[in-house]
């Protein structure tokens, strides 16, 4: 396993009007955090993904060596909120794209904040 510097790009996305039937499957939504880690060139260590049953939001994390993609969705009000943080030379922009490209946000706010350890 590659080591990593204590520095990467947290990036806090809420997208909404998401049609909700994108936003109920757990093992769909889970596959897509993976497939967004694999593009952004991390190594996905492992996953966790609850629904809250059916037609209901899911929760879940996909743990990276990089550090972590985390999405909480809310059908009835066609919102997801993600979270990736990655370090090295893994891009969590890359991830960014895949996750909304299969969610067809009609909005997307994304804040980026750079992580390192303070001086």
């Amino acid at each position: 396993m590659s080591i990593h510097q204590p520095s990467g790009t947290h990036l806090l996305a809420d997208m909404s009007g998401i049609a909700p039937d994108l936003l109920t499957d757990c093992a769909k939504i889970e596959q897509l955090l993976r497939e967004a880690a694999a593009a952004a060139g991390a190594q996905v260590l492992h996953s966790h993904f609850h629904s809250f049953g059916p037609g209901l939001g899911v929760t879940g994390v996909v743990l990276l060596a990089e550090s972590h993609i985390s999405i909480h969705t809310w059908p009835e009000n066609g919102f997801a909120a993600a979270d990736i943080f990655m370090c090295g030379a893994s891009q969590p922009h890359v991830a960014l794209e895949v996750i909304e490209d299969a969610l067809q946000p009609e909005y997307s706010e994304v804040r980026t904040v750079d992580r390192e350890p303070p001086h």
